[in-house]
């Protein structure tokens, strides 16, 4: 499907676009989850016309969902193998491959001409990588949000650090030329948004010359759904002391971190316990994700219609990541669901967990081995229960989203 518009009578409410740089439904992953209640807290206050594109050709299935929340839906086709082609101009030119990966045409034409015909003055891109839709003197009087998630060039200079040449150089590269644009994004823009704190003080770091715009929320965890007291059906065979890592695994962030503990850590664990198996779930995995089912103990599961059972039946859930940005919405999901978590410092920034009463903080590789033992053998049993606690305390939508409202209406006064 190359491309689809819909449209709905006008309403009330203010126009706004808001531009995503991936289909933000189904909330199955990390970048989708913040986008999707963005835009359900957005089309709650907004006549919103969103435009993004869509990478996955299952996720076209779900254009009605958007079309029930917005006025005006424009879904567009990404294909990864030629928007990578595409982006090889960006060698020629100066410019972050990101930006030619995201470049379309159509999207142009249909933003502009949203513009011409209603007027809209209210602007949120998720992902700095789409502000290029709204540039120029055309925008320069709308009121711009870029919910930028994480600091993207700091992720790619991390991935020049783990690979060889020549892709350190591409990464390190993309690095340099991101952080550029991000920078220009964020002096253009009213206001510059990041997922933590700590993510925010980062790019104020890199960018000192915008930082009286740039700020944070949270994301959210859905608790009534992440809900512990359910009952799930366990996908585990019996006697099976599971530990579980989910997420996207085409991934590179969480490609990494499976590898590493798969061959660095887990033999040590399934040497004292044999009914160890560590099972990593997530959608899309990759050759060298699928190669680790070949050990011992390892299940690669592939994408799954639900993960919540594979949560509530783990003896822990863990999050080894060694390349992180943001907020980790795999803790925060195996926290909900009153899991003992054994996580790494990157994979717990911007989560306010005490080490020892919400969650397992692994400084050193023999750490994991430590705790997961202590675990299995019955340990930590009030882990998961002051978890929840945790998340349902400091990770609400309702409480963290409506700063996007306000600082769009504070800009009009």
């Amino acid at each position: 499907m190359p491309g689809q518009t819909s449209a709905k009578p006008p309403l009330a409410k203010p126009p706004l676009l808001f531009l995503c740089h991936r289909i933000p439904f189904p909330p199955n992953k990390g970048d989708k989850i913040r986008s999707y209640h963005l835009l359900r807290y957005l089309s709650a206050h907004y006549r919103v016309y969103l435009g993004a594109f869509v990478d996955d050709p299952q996720d076209w299935v779900y254009a009605d969902k958007l079309e029930e929340l917005c006025e005006e839906v424009c879904l567009l086709k990404l294909d990864p193998t030629l928007a990578r082609i595409k982006s090889l101009w960006a060698l020629c030119s100066g410019q972050a491959l990101s930006l030619p990966y995201y470049s379309n045409g159509k999207m142009t034409r249909w933003v502009n001409k949203l513009q011409a015909e209603k007027g809209i003055d209210r602007v949120v891109v998720y992902s700095a990588v789409m502000a290029q839709y709204v540039s120029g003197a055309k925008y320069s009087t709308c009121k711009k949000i870029a919910d930028m998630v994480d600091v993207d060039s700091e992720k790619w200079r991390e991935y020049s650090q783990q690979k060889s040449f020549p892709m350190s150089w591409v990464y390190h590269r993309e690095a340099k030329c991101l952080l550029k644009y991000e920078r220009h994004v964020a002096a253009s823009f009213n206001y510059s948004l990041f997922v933590s704190i700590a993510e925010a003080e980062k790019f104020k770091e890199l960018a000192p010359d915008v930082a009286t715009h740039v700020g944070s929320y949270s994301n959210g965890v859905d608790t009534k759904y992440f809900c512990p007291q359910r009952d799930y059906p366990s996908p585990f065979k019996d006697n099976e002391s599971a530990l579980v890592f989910t997420g996207a695994m085409d991934y590179w962030p969480n490609i990494d971190a499976v590898k590493w503990f798969a061959r660095e850590v887990f033999p040590a664990i399934i040497a004292n316990n044999t009914g160890a198996r560590f099972y990593i779930v997530g959608s899309n995995p990759a050759p060298q994700v699928l190669k680790l089912a070949e050990l011992s103990g390892v299940v690669v599961t592939g994408r799954v219609d639900d993960v919540r059972p594979y949560l509530a039946h783990a003896a822990a859930a863990i999050a080894p990541m060694r390349i992180a940005r943001g907020i980790q919405n795999k803790v925060l999901e195996a926290m909900a669901m009153a899991r003992p978590v054994i996580v790494s410092e990157a994979g717990i920034e911007g989560i306010k967990a005490r080490h020892g009463e919400d969650v397992l903080v692994a400084r050193q590789t023999s750490d994991y081995s430590r705790y997961i033992d202590d675990v299995i053998a019955g340990g930590c049993v009030t882990l998961g229960s002051s978890a929840r606690r945790r998340v349902v305390q400091d990770f609400s939508w309702e409480n963290n989203l409506p700063l996007v409202g306000q600082l769009l209406e504070q800009q009009s006064a």
